[in-house]
């Protein structure tokens, strides 16, 4: 177990309140520098002098104004940092930065600390962390493993407790690849709720800041912080860091068919996967197998004409003088970039688009997709002897997401038969970041894993609520509005959170009303204690989405105040009592969910 505090967020905090000193923490860091001994991991690091100084400069422990107050966190070096040097793992491309990339500048001033400049896949092109010509950093869980790319040494600085939180890039997985391969979360955001201004680009139209951390909780904290819209980013949109609390009862689940599920041999991997879709159905949750072949075809994209002709232009002036200073697996993607034209660039964005309206069904059938992160492992000896293939073979669950303006989180599920590391990623759509990352903190917790490599036990979850919850509406849904049912998309859809489960007082009956398609109960309200208690699902949502939501609400439902059995009172459906004549009686079920597992 590494020896010191923790250093999750929560616990380093905690640390901090009971006497811990920033200088206290800026030692143990660098002693687990000397302790890891991996020469691979950073490719710059801070003074310690400097450090301290800015430290110092913090003043007093107060997360109240500053929640990254005394953190400390790596950057990933094709992200600029003031006054270190970017080298985008090319040495001779090296400049010295004199402002902060957006998102440093915003955890600097929310109080983390800058620990150094990582290693990576030169110019961000890889998902192995071996295309460096600095010594490649080790996995921090096995050695003999990649250790992922292109955000190797974020990922590994994490994973070794050595920093609470890593900023990575993503454009193909370079987010999610080296957060599975070491145990920890990989956060890959919305395209464009992180600004990317400071950020060397590799395609810029796809591009996003990712976020390494050893817990979910950390990962959304630091969201909360570096997501912002910034004007200096062209592809910069305003995404809110809202929706993550406690994950609905009940979510569709979109899983690969089983017939399009690769894993190019690895039978262990596939059946860590088996083992991660079992835990998601004894957590209630329902499982959708969906047809993958076209998001495959998607993902093949990624290394055709437009996008690799996009790698090329971000460097072309310093590629075409200087084409000796890249790595030789980097030089020869980038060179027969110079072949392609604008038709073949123009063709690639037209199988695009016609395979993004392909998936756009699949997508909206289920609330979120759970993949693997990773099809299989791959050694270093692996690499060394197919350096193209197995890359773009880790890529197959990755490629395709930011082509399709998806977000995701990399979670860890458990340990592989054979002892190594095993994850899945969730994803959805653009703006949903805290449905996918809600789901993720209950895998986490459920796995029961140790964090990265370092033997944490996991800190004790707070009440996943975000920062701004003033004004919502709470609404409570009793029936084919609930989580996992056919009409909760119309929920999701608006932003609504779920809030809690809970029971009506015992002054209502609950029938189930004729002609309803799809099938939809009625809830009245009768003299107390001529009734029953009935299961409901309280959701919020904004002034704005509570008056559209509640606008297309059909006869003869109706929203009303409805009193539950704790005391309280809140919105809900009601019925109006001309509908329940031929309506049959169903409250001795407690409940529509109960209800319709007993008649399937």
């Amino acid at each position: 177990m590494r020896a010191g505090p923790a250093f999750d967020i929560a616990s380093l905090h905690a640390a901090y309140q009971n006497g811990l000193t920033a200088a206290d923490m800026i030692g143990t860091v660098f002693a687990r520098i000397a302790e890891v001994n991996d020469p691979g991991i950073f490719i710059h690091l801070v003074d310690i002098g400097d450090l301290l100084v800015e430290a110092e400069a913090l003043g007093a422990f107060d997360p109240a104004t500053k929640p990254l107050w005394g953190i400390p966190f790596a950057v990933k070096d094709n992200i600029d940092v003031a006054g270190m040097p970017t080298t985008a793992a090319c040495p001779d491309y090296a400049y010295m930065p004199d402002t902060d990339a957006t998102v440093v500048r915003l955890l600097k001033e929310a109080g983390a600390l800058v620990i150094g400049k990582t290693n990576l896949d030169q110019f961000a092109t890889g998902l192995v962390g071996v295309r460096t010509p600095y010594p490649v950093p080790r996995n921090a869980m096995d050695a003999d493993l990649v250790p992922g790319g292109s955000s190797s040494g974020s990922a590994v600085a994490t994973a070794q407790g050595i920093v609470s939180f890593a900023l990575g890039t993503d454009t193909a997985g370079s987010g999610r690849i080296p957060a599975g391969l070491n145990n920890i979360v990989g956060m890959k955001p919305s395209l464009g709720a992180l600004s990317t201004s400071g950020v060397i680009p590799a395609c810029r139209t796809l591009d996003c800041v990712s976020i390494f951390a050893l817990t979910v909780d950390d990962a959304w904290r630091v969201f909360e912080v570096a997501g912002c819209p910034d004007a200096k980013d062209a592809y910069s949109k305003t995404i809110p860091a809202n929706g993550f609390r406690q994950a609905p009862p009940v979510l569709t689940i979109g899983v690969p068919a089983k017939a399009d599920r690769l894993f190019f041999g690895d039978a262990v991997m596939e059946a860590a996967y088996d083992d991660a879709l079992r835990m998601l159905t004894k957590l209630g949750h329902r499982l959708v197998e969906v047809p993958f072949g076209d998001f495959y075809k998607v993902a093949n994209l990624l290394y055709e004409g437009a996008w690799v002709a996009e790698r090329y232009a971000a460097v072309k002036d310093f590629f075409d003088a200087t084409e000796a200073s890249f790595h030789p697996v980097t030089r020869g993607i980038y060179g027969g970039a110079r072949q392609l034209s604008a038709a073949d660039a123009f063709k690639g964005l037209y199988a695009l688009q016609a395979l993004k309206q392909k998936v756009a069904q699949l997508i909206a059938s289920v609330d979120l997709f759970c993949v693997p992160t990773a099809p299989t492992h791959y050694t270093r000896a692996d690499l060394e002897a197919e350096p193209i293939r197995e890359n773009s073979r880790l890529g197959t669950y990755t490629n395709f997401v930011n082509l399709l303006d998806m977000c995701g989180i990399a979670v860890p599920t458990g340990t592989r038969s054979d002892g190594r590391p095993a994850s899945v990623t969730l994803l959805t759509s653009s703006g949903r970041d805290g449905l996918a990352a809600s789901l993720a903190r209950d895998i986490h917790a459920s796995s029961s894993l140790t964090l990265g490599a370092t033997g944490w036990l996991q800190p004790k979850p707070k009440d996943a609520i975000s920062v701004d919850e003033a004004g919502l509406i709470d609404i409570a849904v009793v029936g084919a509005h609930l989580s996992g049912m056919p009409l909760n998309a119309q929920l999701l859809a608006l932003d609504s959170r779920f809030l809690r489960k809970a029971r009506t007082s015992d002054c209502y009956r609950l029938y189930v009303l004729p002609g309803q398609k799809p099938a939809k109960p009625g809830l009245i309200r009768v003299p107390q204690a001529t009734g029953g208690q009935i299961d409901v699902e309280i959701w919020q949502m904004t002034p704005a989405a509570f008056g559209q939501f509640v606008a297309a609400i059909p006869p003869p439902l109706s929203i009303g105040t409805l009193f539950l059995s704790d005391g309280t009172s809140t919105k809900g459906f009601l019925v109006e009592a001309t509908a329940i004549t031929d309506a049959t009686d169903i409250t001795h079920h407690g409940g529509w969910r109960t209800y319709i597992a007993a008649t399937v």
